[in-house]
């Protein structure tokens, strides 16, 4: 049985939504509220640090109202603040710190500071022990837990074990270059497809062939002399390499063309949906679009499960916007059960950034009063342990 009296607010602003969200003791949901500012950032392409600040800024105060009004609670009746303190963008990172301390000073109410990329794993956690709670039963699972946090801005590995009421973290993979999700936001600007290009892809390569276009698996040398040691990993991933592809591949078959009648075509929309976007691609962008997903998705699922075998994980979680991709979800599903391994991912609204996970990651440090002394301030590249 939860108990409810337990209610941490959350507080994410790490990249370009701002959500709070009410949490009861780590596992039931009482409010998730997230203002999306992908039609801000749509005509760039991708996300505009300055232009996240100041969308978080003019957010932030009727998001929080929004969030304690939909989960019955108030600003007094909460017993703790949570924050994101990294990583992510530094400006926007401090919007949310800077709102939650005054927040936590003026009603003398407990900061927890959460990373963000745990706070990703803890929304696997938070949702299966909430379905577990409905059945009167507990979410049982196995430890080492293997987690692949896979995002716009990630592409992180971490092999997870209990320490006491916490979680400890060894990282064992990370993106060298590209993130996989920022591999698609890129690939879908340069095809002229719309922003974000995770779920347009995504729509678009079910009517494509994703065997007509050949490309090889990203070849990591280990170590690299190019890449400081402190930044390799047994089981790192490229994405930069798969980019570059994609690009030489229209430059070859003269995709250009079609690209240009295609980007003006989708300028006169403001919002442009995949029945907007489908019309205008011929075949062969179609086929390039499955191709590109499919080579990523096999990239994502081979080498965490090669690390799962290496590593003797009992347990997978797959976390982060990407793990919202169809094919990844499928793809995971089926390779993870030859192996006998479980896979948990979140669902698709708990995928991308939101605070319920934030609040719910925090839940551990409110019991062990682990909480945030004054002078904390933003971390860009915080790392998790």
């Amino acid at each position: 049985m939860v108990d409810e009296r337990i209610c941490i607010l959350g507080i994410e602003t790490s990249c370009d939504e701002t959500a709070a969200a009410v949490v009861a003791s780590g596992e039931r949901l009482l409010s998730n509220a997230v203002y999306s500012q992908i039609a801000a950032h749509q005509p760039y392409g991708g996300v505009v640090p300055e232009l996240a600040s100041r969308e978080h800024l003019r957010a932030i105060v009727p998001v929080v109202r929004q969030a304690l009004q939909e989960s019955g609670q108030s600003y007094e009746s909460i017993d703790a603040i949570a924050v994101t303190q990294g990583p992510g963008l530094a400006g926007a990172l401090l919007v949310g710190i800077s709102y939650a301390k005054a927040l936590a000073f003026a009603l003398s109410k407990p900061l927890i500071t959460v990373n963000h990329l745990e706070g990703h794993i803890h929304a696997v956690l938070l949702e299966e022990r909430q379905k577990a709670a409905e059945k009167n039963s507990g979410f049982q699972f196995e430890f080492p837990v293997l987690s692949l946090v896979v995002s716009g801005g990630h592409t992180h590995l971490f092999l997870a074990a209990q320490c006491d009421a916490a979680w400890v973290y060894e990282t064992i993979g990370r993106t060298r270059d590209d993130a996989a999700g920022e591999a698609y936001d890129k690939v879908a600007k340069l095809l002229a497809l719309g922003y974000p290009g995770g779920p347009i892809i995504d729509a678009l390569s079910r009517h494509g062939n994703p065997h007509a276009v050949r490309f090889g698996p990203a070849q990591i040398k280990h170590f690299n002399r190019g890449v400081p040691r402190e930044k390799q990993t047994a089981h790192d991933f490229s994405y930069s390499g798969i980019k570059t592809a994609v690009l030489r591949y229209v430059e070859l078959e003269g995709m250009e063309d079609s690209i240009a009648i295609r980007r003006q075509a989708l300028s006169g929309i403001p919002h442009p949906k995949t029945n907007d976007v489908l019309p205008l691609c011929d075949q062969k962008t179609l086929d390039l679009a499955a191709s590109f997903q499919r080579a990523v998705v096999e990239d994502l699922v081979e080498k965490t499960l090669e690390a799962a075998r290496e590593r003797e994980a009992r347990t997978l979680f797959v976390t982060g916007g990407v793990a919202a991709n169809s094919l990844l979800r499928e793809t995971f599903e089926a390779e993870a059960a030859k192996d006998g391994i479980p896979v948990y991912f979140p669902s698709r609204k708990l995928s991308t950034d939101n605070a319920a996970m934030i609040a719910a990651a925090a839940y551990p440090k409110y019991l062990a009063q682990n909480f945030a002394e004054a002078e904390f301030s933003a971390e860009a590249g915080l790392a998790l342990r």
